[in-house]
């Protein structure tokens, strides 16, 4: 799903964006091994370069699946305190982000570096393919957050014109 998309999102970017800092739920073996393999298929290409050019990050998720929503209040707050510390080490120049839940706590404490001056970042949200007449809860969220708000169908560039269409980009 999410893993997939950004993933193919990332095939064509260029290495200038190195080192890639990758976040995903500290329960999510699965995108785990994807990025691995996808790093590694991305290196192999690119023998010359002899460190790692990535890393993969883990924090709470922020919501489960089917998870009640006052509980979802708690679980974003603890995910979020530990993921300032993550941003704020990091100073990254862009948060690329394509609608789990995990990237929310992650967008906010990347908001927060700009707030307080340390570091600007570029925040890109891209709502998933499978979304064609509504946003994610993700994507309700940073709309209003995000630098740039890409959307894959123009049903939703309809409903929300700040967004950007570029068609289907995955």
């Amino acid at each position: 799903g999410h893993t997939t998309e950004i993933l193919r999102l990332l095939e064509n970017l260029s290495n200038a964006y190195s080192p890639r800092h990758y976040i995903v739920a500290d329960t999510d073996e699965m995108s785990t091994h994807k990025i691995n393999s996808f790093e590694q298929i991305r290196a192999d290409r690119n023998p010359s370069a002899t460190f790692p050019e990535y890393y993969v990050h883990r924090i709470p998720r922020s919501r489960e699946v089917q998870q009640s929503w006052l509980s979802s209040v708690l679980t974003t707050l603890y995910s979020m305190w530990l993921s300032f510390p993550l941003t704020y080490r990091v100073k990254p120049d862009l948060v690329l982000c394509n609608g789990p839940g995990t990237c929310v706590p992650i967008c906010i404490s990347a908001l927060l570096l700009g707030i307080l001056g340390i570091k600007k970042v570029i925040i890109v949200y891209v709502e998933s393919i499978c979304r064609v007449e509504h946003l994610s809860l993700s994507g309700k969220i940073l709309f209003h957050l995000s630098d740039y708000f890409i959307v894959q169908w123009p049903t939703l560039k309809e409903k929300y014109p700040k967004s950007v269409y570029l068609g289907r980009i995955v």
